[in-house]
C-alpha cells in the first residue's frame, strides 16, 4: 500500500481499544506492532513494458543459439591470447577496484538489514568513592569512608517498530544496489576481455604491417642498387633513381613507426594485465586467425538477460524505486522500543540479590508535524531520481541493440572489404611481376614498375589492416551480444 488513510489508523485504534481489558499496555503495543508490520508505503518494482525488436537487424541467421552463449576460451583459439585474458581477469586494477565495490555494497547491505532486527548489548558500571568527613553526609568516626557502587544491566532490545516498511525498503534497495555493483563487476570482465583482445589482436596486425615493411625495403633496396648500377654503366637515367630511392625512404619511415606503435600497444596490453610496461609475447600469426561464415546473433529478448549493463541499470531503477518507499515512509508516525534489565548495588557483595534488580521499558512514538516541505521535497527527490534511473534502463535496451546491429553490419561488410582486398594484392602482385618483367625486356619504363611496387605496398598493408578489422569486429559482436562475463 502506498499511503494509510485516516480511516484505517481508526480502524487500527478501535482494535486496540477492545483489547484494553484482555491484555497489559505493552502487549497492545507489540500487538499493534505486528499487525501493522506487514504492509509498506511507497510503489512495489514492476518491470517496466519495453518493445522488443523480433530480430536483429543485419541478422543474417534465425539461430536461437547465439555466439555470445560461448565462454571467451571457447571463442578465441590463440593460446597465448587465452593466457593473457587469464592473467587480466586475475590482475587487472578496474576489475579488482570493481570486486572491492561489491565486498562494500556486501558490508553496506548487512548494515542496513540489521537495523530491522533488535539490538542487544551488555554493560556494567563498577565507581569507586571517597567521602569527606566535613562533607554534607557526615561520617562517623572509625567508618570507612571509601564506598564501591556496581551495576550490571543487558539492554535486552533497542527496536524500531518498521510500520511503515521505511527499514525494508531501505534493506531493498541497499540490495539491489549490490545486485547492480555485482554486475558492474561482470561489466567489467566483459569490457577487460574484449579490450585485452583488441589489443592482441592490433599488435599482431603491427607485426604484420612490420614484417611487409621490411620485406619490401629490402626488396626496393636491391632495386635502387640495380638502378644506380645502370646509371653509372649509361644505360639508366638519375629520374629513375630518384624514383627507386623514394620508394625505399618510403618504406624505410614506415618501419620505425610501426615499431613505435608496437611498443605502445605492448605497454597498453600491460597496463591491462596490471604489469608493468614490457613486451608481450605472441602465438598464432595474423594470417591464421581464423573467424566463423557467420555469426549467430541469437533471440532478442535474450539480450536484455544477457548484457551486464542492462541488469545493472535495471537494479539501479530498483533502489531508486524502493527508496520512493523510505522517503514516504518519513510522513507517518516511527515507534521505538527499548528495554533494560540489570542489577545495581553500593555493596559489590549483594549485587545480585532480589532487592538489587531494575528493569525499564520505553517504548516512544514520533510523529513529524512541520517541516517545512523537506518531507515532500525528500519524495520529490526520490521520484525524480526514479525518473531518471527509468530512462537510463530504457536507454541501455535501446543502445544494447544499436551496439549490436553496428557490430553485425561492421562484421558483414568488413569481411567484403578484406575479400576484395586480397583480390586487389592478388592483382597488384602478378601486375608487379609483369611490370619488371617488360622493364628488364626494354619494352616498359622503369616508372610503370616502380608505381606497381608503390601499389602493391600499400594495398598489402590495407590487406594486413582489413583482416585484423575482422577479427576485432567479431570481438564487438561478442562484447555486444553480452558474451565474456560468464564464469
Amino acid at each position: 500500500m502506498e499511503y494509510w488513510s485516516g480511516g484505517v489508523l481508526e480502524y487500527w485504534a478501535l482494535k486496540l481499544t477492545s483489547l484494553h481489558h484482555s491484555i497489559t499496555p505493552t502487549l497492545r503495543l507489540l500487538t499493534a506492532a505486528v499487525w501493522l508490520t506487514g504492509c509498506m508505503v511507497g510503489p512495489d518494482y514492476d518491470r517496466p513494458s519495453m518493445e522488443i525488436p523480433p530480430q536483429f537487424r543485419a541478422a543474417t541467421t534465425s539461430d536461437p543459439e547465439s555466439v555470445a552463449d560461448l565462454k571467451w576460451f571457447e571463442l578465441f583459439q590463440d593460446e597465448h591470447l587465452k593466457e593473457l585474458i587469464r592473467v587480466a581477469l586475475v590482475q587487472n586494477y578496474d576489475l579488482r577496484d570493481a570486486i572491492a565495490r561489491v565486498d562494500e555494497a556486501r558490508a553496506n547491505l548487512g548494515i542496513t538489514r540489521s537495523n530491522q532486527f533488535p539490538q542487544f548489548g551488555f554493560g556494567s558500571d563498577v565507581p569507586s568513592r571517597e567521602l569527606s568527613r566535613q562533607g554534607a553526609v557526615t561520617v562517623p568516626e572509625g567508618a570507612n569512608r571509601q564506598r564501591t557502587y556496581g551495576e550490571v544491566f543487558l539492554s535486552l532490545f533497542s527496536y524500531e517498530v518498521d510500520i511503515w516498511g521505511r527499514l525494508r525498503r531501505a534493506t531493498e534497495s541497499a540490495q539491489a544496489q549490490l545486485l547492480a555493483t555485482d554486475w558492474n563487476r561482470k561489466e567489467v570482465i566483459r569490457t577487460l576481455i574484449s579490450d585485452v583482445a583488441t589489443g592482441y589482436f592490433d599488435l599482431l596486425e603491427l607485426d604484420m604491417e612490420l614484417d611487409i615493411a621490411k620485406n619490401t625495403f629490402t626488396t626496393r633496396e636491391a632495386s635502387l642498387g640495380l638502378l644506380k648500377t645502370q646509371l653509372q654503366g649509361g644505360v639508366g637515367t638519375l629520374l629513375d633513381v630518384r624514383q627507386g630511392e623514394q620508394l625505399v625512404y618510403t618504406a624505410g619511415e614506415v618501419i620505425p613507426g610501426t615499431q613505435r606503435l608496437i611498443e605502445e600497444t605492448e605497454n597498453t596490453i600491460s597496463l591491462l594485465l596490471g604489469k608493468s610496461p614490457g613486451p608481450v609475447i605472441r602465438g598464432t600469426l595474423m594470417a591464421a586467425q581464423q573467424t566463423p561464415p557467420e555469426v549467430a546473433a541469437g533471440l532478442t529478448s535474450a539480450l536484455l538477460e544477457r548484457r551486464p549493463d542492462i541488469q545493472e541499470a535495471e537494479q539501479i531503477l530498483v533502489a531508486a524505486n524502493a527508496n520512493i518507499g523510505v522517503a514516504k515512509a518519513a510522513y507517518f508516525p516511527s515507534i521505538t522500543l527499548t528495554g533494560e534489565f540489570g542489577f545495581q548495588s553500593t555493596a559489590l557483595a549483594s549485587l545480585f540479590s532480589g532487592s538489587r534488580r531494575i528493569w525499564s521499558f520505553v517504548p516512544q512514538l514520533t510523529q513529524p508535524i512541520f517541516t517545512a516541505g523537506r518531507l515532500g521535497s525528500q519524495v520529490e527527490q526520490a521520484e525524480a531520481q526514479q525518473r531518471r534511473a527509468l530512462a537510463q534502463y530504457e536507454k541501455a535496451i535501446q543502445t544494447a541493440f544499436t551496439d549490436v546491429s553496428n557490430a553485425l553490419i561492421q562484421y558483414q561488410k568488413i569481411r567484403e572489404i578484406r575479400a576484395y582486398r586480397e583480390s586487389l594484392v592478388t592483382a597488384l602482385e602478378d601486375r608487379k611481376r609483369l611490370a619488371y618483367m617488360r622493364f628488364r625486356g626494354g619494352v616498359d619504363t622503369m616508372l610503370n614498375a616502380l608505381n606497381s611496387d608503390q601499389d602493391l605496398f600499400v594495398a598489402e598493408l590495407n590487406l594486413a589492416q582489413a583482416r585484423r578489422d575482422e577479427l576485432l569486429s567479431l570481438v564487438q559482436v561478442y562484447k555486444a551480444l553480452g558474451g565474456g562475463w560468464q564464469e
